[in-house]
């Protein structure tokens, strides 16, 4: 059975009613409502989301990054080490070798026919002496044209292993740096990052809290034009009565036209109040729809529109300015915001401090020259150490960090006020609370004054010796008094509402 009933209460808060019902909604459902439906809240969420990922990034900082790069180059001329002339020369270094060896072979020549006469004197025969020496210029001609051939194959060689061919070049890396001392700025970068991201959390905060004080605002709007309504239709059902008893009256001779026209004016007002409380409520329920995300010309009931009694007088509340400086998510922004400050100066001044990266890689290339130039994929291994020291800016980065300084200044003059400023709105709300409880109090005991009153003037309009004026004047002051008796129980709950939202507890 407490299942079927809680189950059924579920269904009057989110709307799952048979066709024709009207949704009851208390005040906890609206606010789920509009905070679902917010859109500002979204995109907040959406903002905490970006700062929580651009954290993440920052981590990514400290670790070491690789990369992998390729290239392809075609070029119109390829890159030649020797120049024409020596490409034409050298395949010839071998015939112009022996050319120049020309005249020391010519003296040879001469040496090898003084060697002849020198053998012949010496008795060897002619014949023997000239096939040694014919033999021996053979032999030095065939070592001479052997020498040029050599000689010119291998200026040959030469020739074509330094043709480069680079009119095709493909290159390819995977390097890897590791930050070692950036100065300081990659901490900084982090702080800053966990500063964006508490940022985002403090304005999600502050959207919230003010979506909720906006749907208390136009819920109460609502609960009392709804009891004003009720109030101008009771007034007008005691108008009507008292004009339809004067003009009862005027028939028997006993009250004059002056005070039926006095009465009828008086109908006359009251259907006009009616009228514009009832325009009045239409549309604060329509600005209650929009915030709730429901259809505009959907009727709901509110909770708080059947009782009686909107609220009771409550205790006044303790001074809680400390809290409330701890909890307000605008004084944690701009915390934030001078914290952010701090750490941009600690980015700047890191450009005049030294930087230490360490390096490593491999690269391949085609062509490569690892073993002279040769028309294939070759590659190598490399670490390093890279070291950035600034030396001159001519004070760039001293006036960007003093410009620095001076918001952090900024930021934290622009604190001190918002302290203030909350000091004493959270003593203005706190002084409201206790003086819209006062005025509750009054009111609930001018209520009982005005209705006693009201009573004894239809007693006496009844005997015959109040006149209809009098009762009028009871029947304003009834009214009165209970329309303060509603803006009084209004002033309550909004006061509180003011008041949590001065200390940050609005939840």
């Amino acid at each position: 059975m407490n299942r079927k009933i809680a189950f059924g209460f579920w269904l009057l808060a989110f709307g799952f009613l048979p066709a024709g019902a009207q949704r009851v909604l208390s005040l906890d459902s609206c606010r789920q409502m509009a905070l679902r439906n917010n859109k500002q809240l979204s995109i907040s969420k959406l903002k905490q989301d970006v700062a929580a990922n651009l954290r993440k990034s920052a981590r990514t900082k400290y670790l070491p990054h690789v990369s992998a790069i390729g290239s392809y180059e075609h070029t119109s001329k390829e890159i030649s080490l020797l120049n024409d002339a020596q490409k034409e020369s050298l395949p010839q270094m071998g015939t112009e070798a022996v050319t120049t060896l020309g005249p020391q072979l010519a003296g040879l020549e001469g040496s090898f026919a003084q060697m002849g006469s020198a053998f012949a004197q010496l008795g060897i025969p002619a014949q023997n002496v000239q096939q040694m020496l014919g033999d021996l210029q053979t032999n030095m001609n065939g070592l001479t044209t052997g020498l040029a051939q050599i000689l010119n194959a291998q200026g040959q060689q030469i020739v074509d292993a330094l043709n480069t061919d680079t009119r095709n070049v493909w290159v390819g890396s995977v390097m890897f740096t590791q930050p070692v001392f950036m100065g300081g700025s990659i901490i900084a970068l982090n702080k800053m990052a966990d500063i964006s991201e508490k940022m985002a959390s403090h304005s999600m905060d502050a959207r919230r809290q003010a979506t909720l004080y906006h749907i208390d605002q136009a819920y109460w709007q609502v609960v009392s034009l709804h009891h004003k309504k009720q109030l101008a239709e009771s007034y007008l059902e005691l108008v009507t009565k008292l004009d339809s008893d004067v003009h009862k009256m005027i028939d028997e001779g006993v009250a004059t036209k002056s005070d039926g026209l006095t009465v009828d004016v008086r109908v006359n007002e009251a259907e006009m109040a009616l009228c514009k409380v009832s325009d009045g409520l239409v549309l604060s329920r329509m600005l209650l729809n929009q915030l709730c995300g429901i259809p505009m010309d959907e009727e709901v009931i509110l909770a708080d529109e059947q009782s009686e009694n909107i609220a009771v007088v409550e205790l006044t509340p303790e001074l809680q300015v400390e809290e409330a400086i701890g909890n307000r998510p605008e004084l944690k922004l701009l915390q934030s915001t001078v914290d952010m400050s701090k750490q941009t100066t600690n980015v700047l001044r890191a450009g005049i401090m030294p930087q230490v990266l360490l390096t490593g890689g491999y690269l391949v290339s085609n062509p490569n020259v690892l073993n002279g130039f040769q028309k294939k994929f070759g590659g190598l291994w490399n670490v390093g150490v890279q070291v950035r020291i600034p030396i001159w800016n001519w004070g760039d980065v001293m006036y960007k960090v003093r410009a620095s300084k001076g918001a952090t200044s900024i930021a934290n003059l622009e604190l001190a006020e918002a302290r203030e400023k909350i000091e004493l709105q959270v003593n203005q709300t706190t002084f409201k609370v206790d003086e819209a409880n006062k005025k509750l109090t009054m009111a609930q005991k001018n209520i009982q004054r005005a209705e006693e009153n009201l009573r004894t003037a239809n007693l006496g309009f009844q005997e015959g010796v109040i006149t209809p004026t009098t009762v009028m004047e009871a029947q304003t002051a009834w009214l009165q008094a209970q329309s303060q008796k509603i803006d009084a129980e209004i002033d309550v709950k909004l006061s509180q509402v003011d008041l949590q939202k001065a200390l940050g507890t609005l939840e």
